[in-house]
């Protein structure tokens, strides 16, 4: 490809809106152009990057044996409302009406539109498994699309849906996926961990994420370096450092802390390590039931350990956090002084490692006071049966592994890939079966696999860039290959031996892209590292003279030399 019948278009400077990384060399290198909130288009050169993420998709997929179709964007309502989805997917969804005021929306996955696929055309267990899998345009209403393509709202996604006659039959291709992925990954140059993680929206019984490892990445990640159990952090189970402590050795005493409501203040006021301070999250449990009051309760965790939502939210049902109003009329008390110590009835779930402490400190109930010397069984605490003690807590770096070999550290991932078991969840709900051995209709078992395609061009960014602008992994890189000559438009030894070398390469089978603007080295230079070209080469009629070019790779910050003759041959040896 000749630049001077392409199309470039960089800017020195990122425009004010980008937010990450990502974002402001994506704008800089001419990749994407804003259209909307969320929405871009790709411009020729980030479509080349696209096209090559998509390309090892597709073989990778294909080698799997699932099978390509394409699917609509704009799907009828009448099969969310079947999965029992249309209310409850949220404003995410985004819903339009036709001429003749008939329900669709813009489609931001396609269980519902494949399961109807499935239910018309696989009628016997003698079809599957079937594995079907698109490339396709998506799109969801984020509230605040940000991070430029890192949450968009219109994105390419690759998604594919397994059909099985059993549940072993799912499990076996959820592990060709899981080893499919990681060979995705892998070709593509990226750093990544495979997590299990929470089903989310999608439901189902089993999932793994698929994260590139990157500091800016929005998702937390669990993993043990000496093994190899990794999961998000949402999923990761907190192993109780100790079992239940025998009796403590302080008596429980009230001591004034004015003024101080959050831990560390309580901390360092009372003279106490932060472990030995036990916070109280006061919350309302939320009701399915008519007639059923929502119920006010204490969460108690760790003074250093967080609250994992999710984890709450499994144990308890639904719930959301007391407000100011809510804790003075249940406690009598203002937040901050709360606690679990003479609180009287008030319903109790605790942490597993608060269970494990003794002599600690909490809030005592009343306006500047915390109790210090509280323990377990002593009649100052009221007794908490085995159902509301669980794991409510975020792992933390040096944490014991789950696996029992080795310790947790906790990275930042980008969340690219992700794969479900989901089981009967669909094929149920929209009365999807097929004729078993015995001619009985049975509902499919079903897996679902996505990727995210453009999401993964961001991450790559995020995880290979310096001061220069993009390090693009080769294999997904627009080209392979910059030749960049000095005085292309002024001396015919320099565009003579570029164009004989640009055809040579070429020949070879490698994607070049040949610099002939008419612009100063400078300015072609700046360009071609910041659009992440791997490897450069340059041609000047001073080294012509001395019969060298000179070759640069993109992490490199000095070149060196190649002689001409040899210089094809040297880039077959350094590229293959």
């Amino acid at each position: 490809m000749r630049a001077s019948t392409f199309f470039l278009s960089t800017l020195k400077e990122a425009p004010a809106e980008a937010e990450v990384v990502s974002h402001q060399l994506m704008l800089r290198a001419g990749l994407i152009k804003r259209l909307a909130g969320g929405i871009y288009t790709w411009m020729p050169m980030g479509l080349r990057v696209v096209r090559k993420v998509e390309a090892i998709v597709r073989e990778e997929m294909n080698r799997a044996g699932a099978v390509e179709l394409l699917m609509p964007s704009v799907q009828p309502a009448e099969l969310w409302q079947e999965s029992g989805r249309w209310q409850k997917y949220g404003p995410e969804l985004l819903r339009i009406k036709d001429r003749h005021d008939r329900a669709f929306c813009i489609g931001p996955t396609h269980e519902e539109v494949i399961t109807d696929v499935a239910r018309r055309d696989l009628r016997s267990y003698r079809q599957l498994p079937m594995h079907f899998y698109q490339i396709q345009t998506k799109f969801r209403d984020e509230i605040r699309p940000r991070f430029g393509v890192m949450r968009g709202r219109e994105f390419v996604m690759k998604d594919g849906y397994s059909f099985h006659a059993s549940y072993e039959d799912l499990q076996h291709e959820y592990m060709k996926m899981h080893e499919t992925y990681s060979r995705i990954f892998t070709r593509l140059g990226l750093r990544f961990r495979a997590v299990s993680a929470d089903t989310g929206s999608i439901g189902g019984t089993g999932s793994h994420e698929f994260h590139v490892l990157a500091e800016s990445g929005e998702d937390a990640i669990a993993y043990c370096p000496s093994s190899d159990y990794a999961a998000n952090i949402e999923l990761a189970e907190a192993i109780p450092t100790s079992d239940r402590p025998g009796p403590g050795k302080e008596t429980i005493t009230e001591r004034a802390t004015p003024g101080k409501t959050k831990c560390q203040e309580v901390a360092e006021y009372l003279g106490l390590p932060l472990q030995l301070l036990v916070k109280s999250i006061a919350i309302v449990r939320e009701s399915n039931d008519a007639g059923t009051s929502p119920e006010f309760a204490l969460v108690l965790l760790r003074g250093d350990h967080d609250l994992n939502e999710i984890k709450a939210s499994r144990v308890m049902g639904p719930f959301r956090f007391a407000s100011d109003e809510e804790i003075n009329t249940n406690m009598s008390c203002k937040p901050g002084y709360i606690g679990p110590a003479r609180a009287g009835a008030i319903p109790i779930f605790a942490d597993r490692s608060v269970m494990a402490m003794r002599d600690f400190a909490c809030g005592a109930n009343k306006v500047g006071f915390h109790f210090t010397g509280v323990n377990w069984g002593t009649g100052d605490l009221p007794d908490i049966s085995a159902d509301r003690i669980a794991d409510f807590r975020n792992v933390k770096s040096g944490d014991p592994s789950p696996d029992g070999r080795g310790i947790l550290e906790i990275v930042r991932g980008i969340e690219v890939g992700h794969i479900f078991q989901l089981r009967t969840q669909y094929s149920q709900m929209m009365k999807a079966t097929f004729l078993d051995k015995n001619g009985v209709a049975q509902p499919f078992e079903m897996g679902c696999y996505g990727i995210g395609i453009t999401r993964i061009v961001g991450a790559a960014i995020e995880q290979g860039h310096d001061d220069r602008g993009i390090v693009f992994p080769a294999a997904i890189a627009p080209f392979t290959i910059a030749l960049v000559p000095v005085g292309y438009h002024k001396s015919d030894a320099v565009r003579s031996a570029a164009d004989s070398m640009y055809r040579e390469l070429e020949q070879c089978g490698f994607d070049v892209i040949l610099d002939d603007r008419d612009e100063r080295p400078g300015v072609m230079f700046a360009d071609m590292e910041l659009l992440g070209i791997p490897h450069r080469i340059t041609i000047g009629e001073r080294g012509l003279k001395q019969q060298i070019v000179e070759y640069q790779s993109r992490p490199d910050r000095e070149p060196r030399h190649l002689p001409v003759q040899d210089a094809v041959g040297e880039l077959r040896s350094i590229l293959c």
